[in-house]
């Protein structure tokens, strides 16, 4: 099985390694296309204004100066265009993608455009808490990955389907099972914008969110990453509503 890992957190970043370690417990052929820096919360994003640049940094381990979705069509369109991948991971994320964040990462839009190009793709997530970045967890993902990865692909990935799975904040060993969830929703009162000052005393602003109590909603990927399960959430492509779309069909006859 030919694997492309990818991810939006950068060439370098400590998921993508974790992510290397997971594919090669599933396959000796792993190619890494990973964007030159950081590019989280940039989405389904195309560098349609710049030129993409490719940059070899290893044996089978590509840079490109992207966003994630670049990555993925220049590794299927140009780095592996002789021998297509048969699957595409991404991650794993430095932190958890799940309810609302399915709209903003790069994560998951790199599997998006996997998928969108007819390869079977997994996002992959470590969540973190209070303790911050500097504690994640990543040796949770990496204990458990290859065996969800594997049992996905038993299942089955559909076509027009990608698959996004988020690890809990805990030990391997205190991970309290899987669970199959619907994508969750916040409360969007928390999203706020902080304002600040330079030193020039011109404003600029950055996106926070504060924190307070939440119902997570059972059956939820936000509800499964509060127990301790890793969540597993099926995504759709085809974005239709068909309750909507019929009602309006009967509207405007």
């Amino acid at each position: 099985m030919r694997i492309l890992c990818t991810n939006d957190d950068g060439i370098n970043a400590a998921g993508l390694k974790s992510l290397e370690r997971i594919a090669r417990a599933l396959s000796d052929d792993v190619w890494i296309v990973a964007p030159e820096t950081d590019q989280s919360g940039v989405s389904h994003s195309l560098s349609l204004s710049d030129p993409l640049r490719l940059r070899e940094v290893g044996d089978k381990h590509y840079a490109v100066k992207g966003t994630p979705t670049d990555c993925v069509i220049m590794a299927i369109r140009h780095v592996m265009r002789d021998a297509r991948p048969d699957l595409i991971l991404s991650g794993v994320n430095r932190g958890q993608n799940v309810a609302e964040d399915v709209s903003y990462s790069g994560t998951i839009a790199a599997a998006i455009e996997g998928t969108m190009l007819g390869v079977p793709s997994i996002a992959l997530s470590q969540g973190y808490g209070a303790a911050g970045r500097k504690a994640i967890k990543w040796h949770c993902a990496e204990e458990h990955g290859p065996a969800l990865v594997r049992k996905t692909l038993e299942a089955g990935i559909p076509r027009g389907i990608l698959v996004n799975i988020n690890f809990p904040d805990c030990e391997p060993a205190d991970v309290a099972g899987t669970a199959v969830v619907n994508q969750g929703q916040r409360n969007q009162e928390f999203l706020r914008l902080e304002e600040r000052e330079d030193g020039r005393g011109n404003p600029y602003f950055w996106i926070a969110f504060t924190r307070g109590p939440m119902d997570p909603g059972h059956g939820t990927d936000l509800w499964a990453l509060k127990n301790k399960r890793i969540s597993v959430t099926p995504l759709r492509l085809d974005m239709t509503d068909e309750p909507t779309l019929t009602r309006y069909v009967q509207a405007f006859a």
